[in-house]
This record gives structure tokens, sequence and C-alpha cells, in this order.
């Protein structure tokens, strides 16, 4: 699947405030010396070191050329040192100096920082906040970047009602699937299209997945099992090619995904923990590469609390809550209980050869953003 998430090359330029989280299309130079004029590491007095020479707290030498200063601000080009205020006392026109001071002490020199023409930053690095402070002492305003991936996502069901349009009725759910893919795509660096609610019709999913075609990436949610009315793995092979339909973990196990146009589409369940699932195992690495992002997840180390049972011959992916250094499993079913995520720190991947993790073991906790 990630053979087809193709990394995107379109760029564009955002203001600096605009660029956070945003991934370098090219290397930044340096068109300035920073800082630009030898300047003052600390609050204290400009002086000439050669005549402090000599000088400790029981011998103190006393100065005529001095010149007070704040840290940041230029050292004029007659003084090479900054004495210390704790280092000095000013008597009227006098500086009393109870230390030696060597050229250069405590000043900053020009080009220090970073020296006209140096890289500042090299192609690939996601810009955060000191990096676009440091771009702005630089004088820059903008960044050129990589374009977000555009993502369509397009939820579907004759069941389901667009949150807060009306009361339910019997048998009816709130499209949450869909917010939660469309939040996700934004969280992991991409640009969500989120489409109104399709019924369970063919026609009318293939219509929705043609106009997602504008995107870079389609993700079609819910239809994908086994079902007369499971239409999204018959709309991919109608429309272009179905590469794979069903995968071995749980929940999850109806994902799906193909490609149409050359558009990788992803099929997630409609069961919200299973699509949650899905969108961690598979959406957010191939967002992460179409964005030029690291596709690391968070992780903590922690021991099970109690036995995890799972099922031989799928990878099994536990909702887990953190309890200092343990990790306590919250549920190993349940497809469609959401309330079992929102009380979830992360999730624990069993491995499909195992029959379940004693308690005890030590797990990776894949933690939730």
């Amino acid at each position: 699947m990630l053979n087809l998430m193709k990394p995107v090359a379109d760029t564009e330029i955002c203001s600096l405030e605009a660029s956070i989280g945003r991934v370098l299309s090219s290397e930044v130079i340096s068109s300035a010396d920073l800082p630009g004029f030898p300047r003052a590491a600390m609050d204290g007095f400009a002086v000439r070191s050669l005549e402090t020479r000599g000088a400790r707290p029981s011998a103190p030498v006393y100065l005529h050329h001095f010149l007070a200063v704040r840290t940041g601000m230029a050292v004029p080009s007659d003084f090479d040192a900054v004495i210390m205020l704790e280092d000095s006392v000013r008597r009227s026109d006098l500086l009393e100096v109870r230390t030696e001071m060597r050229p250069g002490r405590n000043v900053s020199t020009a080009g220090e920082d970073i020296r006209r023409g140096d890289v500042a930053f090299r192609k690939g690095h996601r810009l955060r906040p000191p990096d676009l402070a440091f771009l702005a002492a630089l004088g820059i305003e903008d960044a050129t970047v990589f374009r977000r991936p555009r993502v369509a996502v397009i939820p579907t069901g004759g069941e389901l009602v667009r949150c807060g349009a009306r009361e339910l009725r019997p048998g009816e759910a709130y499209e949450v699937n869909g917010l939660m893919a469309q939040l996700y795509v934004r969280l992991w660096g991409g640009l969500p299209f989120r489409h109104d609610i399709v019924p369970d019709d063919k026609m009318q999913i293939s219509q929705a997945v043609e106009s997602g075609l504008h995107a870079d990436m389609v993700i079609l949610i819910g239809g994908t099992s086994v079902g007369e009315r499971d239409y999204a793995p018959q709309v991919l092979d109608d429309l272009g090619e179905l590469l794979v339909h069903g995968v071995r973990m749980q929940p999850g196990k109806p994902t799906s995904f193909g490609q149409v146009a050359d558009k990788p589409v992803i099929c997630l369940p409609g069961y919200p923990v299973a699509a949650l699932s899905a969108l961690y195992l598979f959406v957010r690495p191939a967002v992460k590469r179409m964005a030029h992002l690291p596709e690391e997840q968070p992780k903590k180390l922690a021991r099970l609390s109690r036995k995890i049972a799972s099922k031989a011959g799928y990878e099994s992916i536990v909702r887990v809550a953190l309890r200092g250094e343990e990790a306590e499993p919250i549920m190993a079913s349940g497809a469609g209980i959401l309330s079992s995520v929102a009380r979830a720190d992360g999730y624990v991947v069993v491995p499909e050869e195992l029959e379940g993790l004693e308690a005890g073991e030590e797990v990776e906790v894949n933690l939730f953003e």
C-alpha cells in the first residue's frame, strides 16, 4: 500500500505563522550574518581587556574608558570584552574592575550564530516554533514548503445522521468516523475534505469516489464487509483496481484498499474502533509518507496489569490505559464501543502467531495522539 503513496512534489509559499509543522521543499540559505555586529552577551560594562590586566578583588583596577551595556546591545569596536555587573563597581566617572578580562569575554562576535551563505535548514526539515523564530531573526518572512496532501474523506451508510441535524430514530447513529478521520488526517499533516454522508447505494458511492479524485488520496468509510449492501470493494473493483479486501487484524478485518485513476483509495470499516485501528495502521503511515513526514509513532514501554486474550491468526489491536508504569487492558473486542477508546491512552499490538499476552509482560504501547 505504501508503494502507492507518492510523496507530494508540489510546493507553496507560506507565511512563517502558517508554516508551523510544514516541511521545507528546499534548503534555506542565510543572507546575512547573525548577529550582524559584536554584541554584549550579558549586562555589564564594555571594556578594553588589556586595561584590566592584573585586576583581582584584593587589588582592583580603575578604568576611565568603559561603556554600560545590556544583553544584546552592540559593543563598539574600541572595546573587546564585557565585564559582568557583579565583578565591577561604577564609582562616578571610574569603573572599579575586580577581575582580569580576556579579549572576547562575554561578547558574541558577528556571525557567531550563523554566517551569510551558510545553510540554515536542509530540504525536508519540519519547521518547529524555534525554527520559525530563527528564520524571522534572519529577516525571512515566508517559507517554501511541500503542499499538504489532499485527502477526500467519504462516510457512507444509510443509518447515519449528521451530528446535530436532528434526534436519532431507532436503528440510526450519528456519523463520527468521518469527523475522526478528518481530524486525524489534519493532525498527521494532510488537508482533509469531508464529503456529505453517502447512502448505501452503489451508484452514489461511485459518484462520491469519482468526485474525490481531485484529492491525492481517498478514504471511504463503511460498506467494506461482505454483506449485500457493502458496496465499497465492488466500487473499487468497478472504477479501478481492488488490491486487498480484508486483512488479518482485529478489529479492522474488513479494511480494504486499491486505486482509482492512479489515486490510492483506503476503505475503512464502519465500526468506530475498527475504523480507528485502520486509521492508525494504514492511513497514518500513508498520509505521513505523502506529506514527507516521519512515520514513527510515539510509544511507551509498560507492563501488563492483567492478561490479554487474543485470537491466533489475527493481529490484535488492544486498547490500554496507562496507570503509572502499568498498561491496563480495556477491551480486546467490541469494535463499536467508542467509549473504550476515549478511556484509552493507546493500544498494544498482539502478533497473529500468539494467543494473547500474560500479565506482567513488558509491552510497547502505541500512544493515541
